[in-house]
């Protein structure tokens, strides 16, 4: 599975943003798809995930994004998006898109085998 993300860029404190994420290959495989960031000299972070299934997939939050973030996806399409709103200076970093199989990890790195490159997202005035 190659993951491509799109999307980031500089916004002022307050903004919005929205990350895309497309999928190809063995998509067949995965059950989960989700965000991730990474500030510098920090550990990578979950952000959001939505399971990937037709019926409509549960969605997962981190608890410094919830109410603020917003994460949807299109199967048919292989897409997947985050909408980020009141952005903050700390929500500054690299957003990763990342899929895989989940389970009882699917709010950690460990739940996801595939990663995208990497979008920078940078909230400054």
């Amino acid at each position: 599975v190659q993951l491509v993300e799109s999307g980031g860029g500089l916004v002022q404190p307050g903004g919005s943003l929205r990350l895309s994420c497309v999928a190809s290959g063995r998509t067949f495989s995965v059950a989960v798809m989700g965000w991730f960031r990474q500030a510098p000299g920090k550990e990578r972070e979950f952000v959001a995930a939505v399971t990937w299934t037709w019926s409509g997939g549960a969605t997962y939050y981190g608890d410094s994004v919830k109410g603020r973030f917003t994460i949807s996806n299109n199967m048919a399409e292989n897409a997947l998006w985050l909408q980020m709103n009141s952005l903050k200076p700390d929500d500054t970093a690299v957003y990763y898109c990342a899929a895989g199989t989940g389970g009882d990890m699917v709010l950690s790195v460990l739940g996801y085998t595939y990663w995208g490159q990497g979008t920078q997202v940078t909230v400054s005035s």
